[in-house]
């Protein structure tokens, strides 16, 4: 299943399912996160509607009343039948309506029209069986959240390797919500006719297809594997947090680059590695990797590994939160998760709360006090820049080693190695040589003291 672009603007309707382990403030602010989210991909919001129930296993998601409730806003074009309400995994009995407003003024939720929804959205995953249901019921296109946030990264993935990533995570999505597209295709699978399905036939194809990604997949990562060696030998930073939490800005600030970012979740996906600006010696390079969300696709968690592979590689690490943003606790939380899902433990940290411009001097000491050893910062602020500036490079030079080296004045070339590769504290100028006092790496110094020792 894909999203397809439509000439004049879709109109979405949100749907959150409640039940006793999702409800409240979490229900209300996913729901207010899956309007960002759908808004990102060009659709409009035109309502919500909520319901509670037992269980979001129901092969009927949502009972009779609030179907044929919705199938009004979708223009009647289905039918609402009465199924057997059973769960997947336990049964339940379902529980009293309950609607509720998104934290935005935009998005009503009281006396819509009639057909003013050309989509439905639920804000949970649905299996292929639950769609395949509620589309019937509804007569319009249904999507869960799983499915909208792989879109969101098709469309955004740019480089070679999180395409691959991307397409193998839409195909396990896809897979199973193939359905059959003809009668006579079903006839056969009844065994009224000879050969493969369609259905079948096109399974057969996404397995084969999958595995040739995989293939592609495994290949691409071990050039980035080299790459990133190649690189291990100097200090690296990694910014991660939240999607639309200010990673790219604060890239863009701390290295001068032109790294692409927008207001939207997920503007960016590929990991960009640039040099810290003002360039030191040695240089310092910092990344910027995929930003995270609540409910984040257990495929996409899995297939980004090699991307944030570069966290895992890293000698610091930035948590930057949007801190104007009241959720941004717990959207850290979600950070902390994903980054222990893929073993990121022992490297250093620095709590970063970003876009302190848009809070009071009040809200501003207020988190100070609750986050001590954070940074409070602004990308768009100066001297917040040369600040964490300054606080990365401390970093650094805390990793290095400072040692005297003889360089004679016949070993052409060495110097200007040494001073590329080398922070240079001290300069003393001898009959036969040169002793400098350098800061450097473990690996760099015992590298140059064996090339020294074969002159």
């Amino acid at each position: 299943m894909q999203l397809t672009a439509k000439a004049s603007l879709t109109n979405a309707l949100l749907i959150s399912i409640c039940t006793p382990d999702f409800k409240g403030d979490e229900a209300t602010e996913s729901l207010a996160e899956l309007a960002r989210l759908v808004t990102t991909l060009g659709f409009k919001v035109v309502g919500t509607q909520s319901q509670k129930q037992s269980s979001t296993k129901k092969v009927n998601v949502l009972g009779l009343g609030k179907l044929a409730e919705i199938a009004h806003l979708t223009g009647n074009q289905g039918e609402v039948e009465d199924m057997e309400e059973v769960e997947d995994l336990s049964v339940g009995e379902q529980t009293d309506d309950v609607e509720f407003m998104v934290n935005s003024s935009d998005i009503p939720s009281d006396n819509l029209p009639f057909a003013c929804a050309d989509v439905v959205v639920f804000d949970c995953d649905l299996s292929p069986s639950q769609l395949r249901n509620v589309e019937n019921q509804l007569g319009v296109e249904v999507f869960d959240r799983t499915g909208i946030i792989i879109e969101i990264f098709s469309r955004h993935a740019r480089t070679k390797t999180a395409k691959l990533q991307v397409e193998i995570a839409r195909l396990n999505y896809v897979a199973p919500r193939l359905r059959e597209t003809s009668c006579g295709d079903k006839e056969r699978q009844m065994g009224k006719g000879a050969g493969e399905t369609t259905l079948e036939l096109n399974r057969r194809a996404v397995r084969d297809q999958l595995a040739e990604l995989k293939r592609e997949l495994v290949s691409v990562q071990h050039e980035m594997k080299g790459r990133r060696t190649q690189r291990s030998e100097l200090f690296c930073v990694a910014l991660v947090g939240y999607t639309n939490a200010g990673k790219s800005s604060m890239m863009r600030a701390i290295t001068g680059s032109d790294v692409e970012g927008e207001n939207k979740l997920f503007a960016t996906l590929d990991t960009t590695v640039r040099a810290l600006f003002p360039i030191t010696q040695p240089r310092i390079l910092v990344s910027d990797t995929v930003g995270f969300i609540k409910k984040l696709p257990h495929d996409l968690v899995a297939s980004f590994h090699s991307t944030l592979a570069e966290a895992q590689d890293a000698s610091l690490l930035l948590y930057v939160v949007d801190a104007s943003d009241p959720s941004f606790r717990a959207q850290l939380d979600v950070v902390h998760e994903v980054l222990d899902e893929v073993g990121v433990e022992d490297s250093k940290k620095l709590l970063v709360l970003n876009k302190s411009d848009q809070l009071s001097i009040e809200q501003q000491q207020a988190l100070m006090e609750e986050f001590p050893n954070a940074m409070m910062t602004s990308a768009r602020n100066p001297a917040d820049v040369s600040k964490l500036h300054k606080y990365i490079v401390g970093i650094a030079q805390e990793e290095m080693i400072e040692e005297e080296i003889i360089v004679p004045y016949t070993a052409n070339g060495i110097i200007g190695e040494i001073r590329s590769r080398m922070s240079v504290t001290k300069e003393e100028y001898e009959n036969s040589h040169i002793k400098l006092t350098v800061r450097s790496n473990a690996i760099d110094l015992a590298r140059l003291k064996k090339r020294m020792l074969s002159l």
